[in-house]
């Protein structure tokens, strides 16, 4: 009953690689669906999760409370709707990550992982990097993008994973300390990544 999380640099394939680690393992991947179950949890919508996900401290709040009164802010979002802001974010990452973990088997992607599961049992931390050229370049193959707009993705997917891990109140995030196992992707192929981390999950469950 392993489970793997994997933390990556913006466009060092993590979500191509995690597929493709989950398919072989025949694990459960869990990206996007972490969104999902925090949504339906805080009875908010997935765009609102998303929001709250992507601004850094508390800018997204600060920003509404200059737009329209606080009152109406807690008047629209009552219980019907449920309330969301960055601390119900990270306590609800917390315990869905948490229980992700507990049925075993499974990949999760992201989302402080590393951070929430740092003492769990039987879990391998595994982090993706890869020079800028090579992110970008992965950028432009994996989704047809020109190189202008493979740029600015690597660069906004960086400031986005800068500003979720604000909220964790960290900065430490790519230091190899906290993982197992730390691939450079501009220099190991994904299918050699892929098995890299197979074998050292079979290894770790023997």
């Amino acid at each position: 009953m392993a489970v793997i999380t994997i933390s990556r640099q913006f466009g060092a394939g993590g979500l191509t690689l995690g597929k493709a680690i989950a398919d072989m393992l025949g694990y459960t991947f869990a990206s996007d669906e972490i969104i999902k179950m925090v949504a339906e949890k805080a009875r908010v919508s997935e765009n609102w999760v998303k929001m709250v996900e992507k601004e850094a401290g508390g800018r997204l709040q600060k920003l509404l409370g200059t737009i329209v009164p606080k009152n109406l802010i807690e008047r629209v979002l009552d219980e019907r709707h449920g309330y969301f802001d960055e601390e119900i974010f990270i306590d609800l990452l917390h315990d869905i990550i948490t229980k992700i973990a507990e049925e075993g088997n499974c990949l999760i992607l992201g989302r402080g992982g590393q951070y929430i599961l740092r003492d769990y049992p039987d879990t391998i931390h595994v982090l993706l990097i890869g020079d800028k050229n090579y992110r970008v370049g992965f950028m432009q193959e994996k989704y047809k993008l020109s190189l202008a707009q493979a740029t600015q993705a690597v660069n906004n997917g960086d400031k986005r994973r800068i500003n979720l891990y604000r909220k964790f109140n960290k900065s430490d995030y790519d230091l190899p300390a906290h993982y197992h196992l730390t691939i450079n992707m501009s220099k190991v192929s994904l299918q050699k990544a892929a098995q890299t981390v197979r074998c050292m999950v079979s290894q770790n469950m023997l």
